[in-house]
């Protein structure tokens, strides 16, 4: 486990983590959210021992991380998938990182092969690696020691949509064989199919901690998509639906989607209209409808409309 307790970090006037207390539990991957500049990266460098706290701890396994005997074994982690050197090949730089850690130079091979990097790729240096494969090397090195805590920073970075699939594949698996698996990401959708777990973060403070679902239900309402092949029998509906208290919005002259009103009130309201419907289907909350409302003050850096 992963144990936060009053993790706070500050640079100068700057509060990046203000008093984090949090349980990053195995078997699950837990995903961690926030806005740009929420503190998350602060976070993930504090629990490997790369920022020191400015108050509280950052525990794995009970321990700080300097305080492990053999780091790779216990933790892997992915922050940065350029922190190579240049001229390296990447199968030098995975056979460096084993001898320093005590692993078999087997163990090179094994995690090669699990990140899909053939021989051809293993030797380039690491100024010729793409980011998707800088991101899959990175991901290796992450698994080198076989450790039962992983923590990745973004990892889908620049990888094309069979990489995001293998992402999402091998953390649930490794979260199904009992680790610790914290993954930072910007991708909500994908954050929605792969985490079981969400921690949100805002201005270095804690939000939410909380299962996916959780989050869903206490997010935006859901809606509902109607179309049909009479625009005027259409608008008398949305017309009525309006006067109940929804929110409609129109889809063009053949559909609305509706929001504050129940699919089945909708079904019963066209029939009781005699409106023929050609969809009448629930859209539920998106990861990133609930998110968007869950941060909405916590901010710092947001787009102006167009002009």
């Amino acid at each position: 486990m992963i144990t936060l307790r009053g993790l706070t970090k500050r640079f100068g006037a700057v509060t990046a983590v203000d008093d984090l207390t949090v349980d990053i539990a195995p078997g699950r991957v837990t995903g961690f959210l926030g806005p740009n500049g929420a503190g998350k990266s602060t976070t993930m460098r504090m629990v490997l021992g790369l920022d020191r706290p400015t108050a509280g701890r950052a525990l794995v396994a009970g321990r700080p991380y300097r305080e492990l005997r053999h780091p790779l074994h216990e933790v892997g982690a992915l922050l940065d998938a350029r922190a190579l050197h240049p001229a390296r090949s990447g199968r030098a730089h995975l056979l460096a990182t084993a001898r320093s850690n005590g692993i078999p130079r087997r163990r090179v091979d094994e995690v090669l092969a699990v990140a899909g990097l053939d021989e051809r790729a293993a030797r380039k240096p690491g100024r010729a690696l793409s980011l998707g494969m800088a991101q899959r090397l990175g991901i290796a090195g992450a698994l080198l020691g076989d450790p039962p805590v992983l923590m990745f920073d973004e990892p889908v970075n620049g990888l094309d949509p069979d990489g995001v699939r293998w992402i999402r594949e091998l953390t649930a698996g490794l979260a199904a064989e009992g680790r610790t698996v914290l993954v930072s990401s910007h991708l909500m959708s994908e954050m929605q199919q792969t985490a079981r777990h969400l921690v949100v973060i805002g201005r270095g403070r804690l939000i939410a901690d909380a299962p996916v679902e959780e989050l869903l239900a206490a997010g935006p309402a859901g809606s509902v998509r109607v179309r049909g092949p009479h625009p005027e029998a259409l608008a008398r509906l949305a017309g009525r639906l309006a006067g109940d208290g929804a929110t409609v919005t129109a889809d063009g002259p053949a559909g609305f989607t509706v929001t504050g009103a129940a699919v089945e009130r909708v079904g019963d309201l066209a029939y009781e209209l005699g409106v023929a419907l050609h969809e009448l289907s629930p859209v539920a909350a998106t990861l990133e409808e609930a998110f968007m409302e869950l941060t909405a003050d916590a901010v710092e850096y947001a787009g102006g409309g167009s002009r």
